[in-house]
């Protein structure tokens, strides 16, 4: 039975695993998107999630907490500074994971898991849908107003 069990093992030692965990993460904040496995999708997600959640407030007790898991300098600067930055505002959800078909050699199914706020395709169709709001009469009135206020001004000079 498998009660309680909610770490895929990924067919790995626990060692091998958690650091091909930790660089798959470090690729993820590089690249901010990576294409592998559903399987190893999903456990990258339970993986990256909490450290995310832990680089939002920058101090150096969080900073050592996502080293000791990440094992990289670079990573973790890049964590803290430009990713922290975009998902300050966001209570949690910060990947996605879009699946892509089946590998042509094993048939494994595939999966790109990519960091939310940095897609620019999804973002930039909410930027628009925001920008183009209705607002009625009034905008069309006060343009108006102005409009005839320059004409008046023209007239007296």
């Amino acid at each position: 039975m498998r009660h309680g069990k909610k770490i895929n093992h990924l067919g790995r030692k626990a060692a091998h695993r958690n650091s091909m965990l930790a660089n798959m993460a470090c690729s993820l904040i590089e690249h901010k998107r990576i294409n592998t496995t559903v399987a190893k999708a999903k456990a990258l997600k339970q993986f990256i999630e909490p450290l995310v959640t832990k680089s939002k407030t920058d101090d150096t007790h969080n900073r050592r907490i996502v080293f000791s898991y990440l094992r990289s300098k670079e990573a973790v600067t890049e964590l803290f500074r430009e990713v922290a930055q975009k998902v300050g505002d966001r209570p949690g959800g910060y990947t996605r994971i879009i699946k892509l078909g089946n590998r042509l050699g094993d048939n494994a199914d595939m999966a790109m898991i990519e960091l939310v706020d940095f897609n620019e395709i999804y973002n930039v169709a909410k930027k628009e849908a925001k920008k183009t709001t209705r607002r009625g009469k009034k905008k069309a009135e006060t343009t108006e107003t102005v409009e005839a206020t320059t004409t008046e001004t023209e007239v007296n000079e």
